[in-house]
């Protein structure tokens, strides 16, 4: 790898937006003191995004196509295999993120592994249901990686390539690429900064949808977690259960006597649960060792 500058953007039906978002992105480019390319990977776009691209004259511009719409996180994948550089920026097209700041993201990855353009400026356009789900999802995410998260899922992000190839392995092809890379890297003990950012509302219609990814980015987060820190997941589970049999044996005492099969058979899943989460730490603690 080359120390440089590769920006990164995934595109998919951002036709009214791609162009005026890559002018935006070549202007802030030529303050950075850093050789840079542009990079954007045309997801299976089946608007006019593949004819603006190949019209587009920008200098330093690198297209790259999906014929089918593959994923927000394959088309990241795809940009960061052919990334030249050693440092990594990642936008989205639709015009929601203050590309402007990038320089300031640059500037801090030499302290980090990657930072993170948090939305909590004082402008952030979302909406009620988003706010939500990212504030559970957040939540979540803080209890099982331990760590302060302001933004679990932010689409500004500077990083460092070696470190995000890394985990390139366990990083999801949909739009929970974001998410997991944060659990990941927070998870391996990498650096991560986050700076406040202004989140703008985004040209054209979203690609997400708002139930079905919510559910997604839970199994992912939990996912994730439990293959960095299984006693986090497991331990509360097994409570969990171990909670509901004493309960039952109490109902059981003073309603009919005797234990009863429903207690043994929580207690019992309680047991195994933690027997599980256990030996998957001793597992993950083991296979630590052997790479240090």
């Amino acid at each position: 790898m080359y120390k440089g500058l590769s920006v990164i953007l995934p595109v998919y039906n951002e036709g009214n937006s791609i162009i005026p978002v890559l002018r935006d992105i070549e202007s802030v480019l030529k303050t950075i003191p850093l050789e840079h390319e542009l990079i954007v990977v045309n997801d299976g776009s089946t608007d006019s995004t593949a004819v603006q691209l190949h019209d587009c004259s920008l200098s330093g511009l690198s297209v790259f196509k999906h014929e089918r719409n593959e994923g927000y996180g394959a088309a990241l994948k795809t940009g960061l295999t052919h990334a030249r550089y050693e440092n990594v920026v990642i936008v989205d097209a639709d015009g929601s993120y203050p590309v402007e700041l990038i320089p300031k993201l640059v500037a801090e990855i030499n302290d980090s592994d990657m930072v993170v353009g948090a939305r909590i400026g004082k402008n952030v356009k979302m909406s009620f249901l988003r706010r939500l789900a990212k504030g559970m999802l957040t939540s979540l995410a803080r209890y099982l990686s331990g760590k302060d998260i302001p933004d679990l899922n932010s689409g500004l992000r500077a990083m460092r390539k070696e470190a995000v190839i890394r985990q390139l392995d366990i990083l999801p092809d949909g739009f929970s690429f974001t998410s997991t890379i944060t659990i990941a890297m927070l998870a391996s003990g990498n650096r991560i900064k986050y700076i406040p950012i202004d989140y703008y509302e985004r040209v054209g219609k979203s690609k997400i949808r708002p139930f079905r990814d919510t559910i997604n980015f839970m199994q992912l987060i939990i996912r994730t977690a439990t293959y960095f820190s299984p006693l986090r997941v497991f331990v509360p589970i097994s409570l969990f259960f171990f909670f509901l049999s004493i309960i039952a044996v109490l109902h059981r005492i003073v309603f009919r006597g005797g234990l009863g099969v429903t207690a043994v058979i929580l207690f019992v899943t309680a047991i195994q649960l933690l027997s599980i989460g256990i030996l998957a730490d001793v597992v993950l603690k083991k296979k630590s060792n052997k790479s240090d």
